[in-house]
């Protein structure tokens, strides 16, 4: 009888192991943006243009997905030269010592509405590691000449003192509150 239930386990562990499906950012479809309040009255718009992710999927939809991302700080890219050096600096990201932010995700659930979900995971941003919360809109898949595609939109806001980003302290010039698009297409490896 132990031997069957073991052998029951194996088959499952198995199956299980098969029905997960790899994929990985495709850049070419893909943007990682962000936004911030400027004097109150203006808002600068960013992305970061040099990162990797991979995503882990288990059926047709998103529900019991994982998420990995690594983004090189210094592709930052607000298209003002002397804006992105500074944010390079020691005033923003400190480059030099804190070289990538990550996420990594803990958990994705479905919402009441339709291709909508809750992802949950933790982003590391110059040390510190922080619980987040992204709205995911899941635009579906698609197969062409190039493979099967998986294509998504997060969006989620962040506060950049909890993450040592504390230049311009209280706020004024540059507004506490970042706000992240993502756009995604993956892969299907």
């Amino acid at each position: 009888m132990k031997k069957i239930i073991t052998l029951v386990a194996l088959v499952f562990f198995s199956v299980s192991t098969f029905a997960q499906t790899q994929w990985t950012v495709d850049p070419y479809h893909s943007s990682l943006n962000f936004n911030i309040s400027h004097s109150g009255i203006s808002i600068v718009n960013g992305k970061f243009l040099d990162y990797t992710g991979s995503l882990t999927t288990k059926g047709d939809a998103l529900n019991d997905a994982s998420f990995d991302f690594r983004v090189k700080i210094e592709s930052i890219n607000t298209h003002v030269e002397d804006r992105d050096n500074h944010l390079r600096s020691a005033d923003f990201f400190e480059v030099e010592k804190y070289p990538e932010m990550t996420f990594k995700s803990t958990k994705i659930s479905a919402t009441e509405k339709s291709n909508q979900y809750i992802l949950k995971g933790e982003l590391t941003i110059k040390g510190v590691t922080k619980d987040v919360v992204f709205d995911v809109h899941y635009g579906g898949k698609v197969k062409n000449n190039q493979g099967e595609k998986l294509g998504m939109k997060a969006e989620t806001t962040i506060n950049r003192f909890d993450y040592n980003i504390d230049y311009n302290p209280t706020a004024t010039g540059v507004g506490k509150e970042v706000n992240i698009v993502i756009h995604l297409q993956f892969a299907k490896q």
